[in-house]
């Protein structure tokens, strides 16, 4: 039978935080659940570039009777995304033990700080909306978001022959959002069909002209008079998030670190006790970076 120690104790209470911790981290994500997501558990640093080979174009050769092949020497795509974002977000507490006797007040501490994180993590992907320049930004700045203006990003991404087997996403403003709900020959069941008819129901959007639409608060607004709000249609790969582990504290320092990893999504816990206040104080932090994978799998939709 294995002795209690305070060692053990101190690393199960790490354990217990980690593992509440990345439920709550995904749960509060709408890009981050969308893009590609790139993770692997090596330790790494800010400022390391991360290299994502993105496949090359080639071209069919007819070869006629007697004729001969055409080789290609296509070259290898490359994307670099920089571990450009360290972030945190810290709590203490006066008196830990209780976390082990009544698990929901870890919840009670946990959550603010893992959205604080997401939310972070979220508005860093909506506002690479500008680097996408391959396709011609649709819809008009100030003005509600139309069938037409749907129509058009859909056609855009169409045109820039972005596979049709690839799921097409768009991520869009509250005020998009209940624009488009507005949309009469979607709100009407006879035009619309069941998917008005469960809009008008439950008030979500599933799918429209093949775009899987989402709202997030986070969508980026630039100008005055009108605002500019920059709404972004896109695929999974035209948006690279990558994560990579952070290392251990040193030995010694009196810190605990867990690593907590799910879905494609790794963030580190650490524990350390902080004599000023005499609590224990947990910092839950994210190593990560993003970037634009494939600039003609997006299009910016201004409103």
């Amino acid at each position: 039978m294995g002795i209690i120690t305070s060692n053990n104790v101190a690393n199960a209470i790490v354990k217990l935080v980690a593992a509440d911790a990345l439920p709550v981290l995904v749960g509060n994500l709408v890009m981050g659940n969308l893009v590609n997501r790139d993770y692997e558990p090596v330790l790494a640093q800010a400022g390391d570039t991360i290299n994502v080979p993105i496949p090359p174009a080639m071209v069919a050769n007819n070869i006629l009777e007697a004729g001969s092949v055409q080789p290609q020497n296509p070259s290898l795509g490359n994307a670099q995304i920089v571990l450009n974002s360290h972030v945190e977000a810290t709590f203490q507490i006066p008196d830990v033990t209780k976390v082990l006797a009544v698990p929901d007040l870890l919840k009670v501490y946990m959550q603010p700080a893992v959205v604080a994180i997401a939310e972070r993590i979220e508005t860093d992907l909506l506002n690479l909306y500008a680097g996408f320049t391959s396709n011609t930004p649709v819809g008009t700045p100030g003005t509600a978001v139309t069938e037409a203006t749907i129509d058009a990003a859909e056609t855009a991404l169409f045109l820039a022959k972005v596979p049709q087997n690839q799921p097409r996403f768009f991520v869009v403003d509250a005020l998009a959002y209940s624009a488009w709900r507005q949309i009469p020959l979607f709100e009407e069941f006879q035009t619309a069909g069941s998917a008005g008819l469960q809009t008008l129901i439950d008030g979500t959007i599933a799918k429209y002209k093949d775009f899987y639409v989402f709202r997030s608060q986070f969508v980026p607004k630039t100008g005055t008079n009108p605002v500019n709000t920059h709404n972004l249609a896109f695929t999974r790969d035209a948006i690279g998030l990558v994560i990579r582990r952070l290392p251990q504290p040193l030995p010694g320092t009196g810190a605990i670190a867990e690593y907590a990893e799910l879905g494609n999504f790794g963030m580190r816990v650490v524990m350390s006790y902080q004599p000023n206040t005499l609590a224990q104080q947990f910092t839950v932090d994210v190593l990560y970076g993003c970037g634009i994978l494939r600039n003609t799998s997006g299009v910016q939709v201004n409103t």
